[in-house]
């Protein structure tokens, strides 16, 4: 069952509750602290608390609700190479072309800003919300896109990739180049495409005759964007001492830090080992050597995402039918992958 929508705080009871004068949340939250020398300490205080619970800046926000700002908010888990910046390459792409200004918020999976960046998206008086791997948990009153949020509320329209696709055409490419020992690294557990991505590798081994060997999965559990988690979690794998002569990976990112522990461990890609990651970043085609990869269309779905939205705020449909919009992969196949050592061509 879904929250109810929240009520934003007036200025006297964000006041009383920071136990502030009213006049110093007032300047915080109007962009006046500096002026008036207001501490850091006071000012990140203030603006948490207002995020927190959804207050609206001054009247101007409050009525520019009641109009067209041409203005969305799109939130995303962080601001880095990669995924986030690939989606929102393609969110630009279309607002721009729309006349529509965005911003865009990051969360790094911390709760408080989980439920406080969409309040606070609505108090500045965004038409409309793009979700990336974000998961909105509470109905807000403009309409949402997510973009691999995997939760399928209502209100909320859905841009989804077919993994089950996805998990076939990559275990099929490695069956077919001889790999059955393969490694497996899982996404981390905030990640919403973790559990579906999963679900649908565990579903196609088993449709291929490919048996999964559980001291063969590993799953990332550092936050940092780059390749070092990758780096981490491979070791593990050699550590176990069991054969494998493929990994397929959660990320591109991480399936280049795969590569970088494998050639610590003396190993050689393809030729010891075959690596597939998943995403097509920019990296994937100019790592050496060049991945073999699962093509999300990242791009497109921010376009989708975002001409998505605007055609809600056109219609004037804050709360859409909950619906799901799939898009398909295609397998990319580069130079870090090969045939099995020792088996015939």
């Amino acid at each position: 069952m879904s929250e109810k929508p929240f009520k934003s705080l007036t200025l006297k009871e964000l006041s009383a509750l920071l136990d502030l004068d009213q006049s110093t949340v007032s300047r915080v939250v109007n962009g006046e602290a500096d002026k008036y020398r207001i501490s850091q300490a006071t000012q990140q205080r203030v603006l948490q608390a207002a995020a927190a619970h959804g207050y609206a800046a001054n009247n101007v926000a409050r009525s520019l609700r009641l109009k067209r700002t041409h203005t969305v908010g799109v939130i995303v888990p962080e601001i880095s190479e990669g995924y986030s910046t690939s989606v929102l390459g393609g969110v630009e792409d279309e607002l721009l072309k729309e006349g529509y200004f965005y911003f865009v918020v990051s969360h790094r999976h911390r709760p408080d800003l989980l439920k406080g960046h969409p309040r606070m998206m609505i108090a500045r008086a965004v038409e409309g919300i793009i979700a990336v791997d974000t998961p909105i948990e509470e109905d807000l009153p403009v309409p949402v896109v997510s973009v691999s949020g995997h939760k399928h509320r209502e209100g909320v329209i859905n841009i989804e990739l077919d993994h089950v696709r996805a998990a076939q055409l990559a275990l099929s490419h490695l069956k077919e180049l001889g790999h059955t020992r393969i490694a497996f690294i899982k996404g981390q557990t905030v990640s919403s495409d973790t559990d579906r991505r999963w679900s649908a590798i565990v579903h196609q081994t088993k449709a291929l005759g490919i048996c999964i060997v559980p001291q063969l999965v590993v799953q990332l559990q550092s936050l940092d964007p780059g390749p070092g988690p990758g780096v981490e979690v491979t070791r593990q794998l050699l550590d176990t001492g069991h054969p494998f002569t493929a990994i397929f990976a959660f990320n591109d990112i991480t399936a280049i830090g795969a590569i970088i522990a494998l050639r610590e461990a003396s190993l050689r890609v393809p030729k010891d080992v075959s690596v597939v990651g998943f995403d097509d970043v920019l990296a994937a085609s100019t790592n050496s050597p060049p991945l073999t990869t699962i093509h999300q269309p990242l791009r497109n779905m921010g376009q989708v995402a975002a001409s998505t939205l605007l055609k809600l705020i056109r219609e004037g449909t804050p709360h859409p039918q909950s619906s799901t919009l799939t898009v398909y992969p295609r397998l990319v196949v580069r130079k870090s992958t090969s045939q099995v050592a020792g088996r015939e061509v």
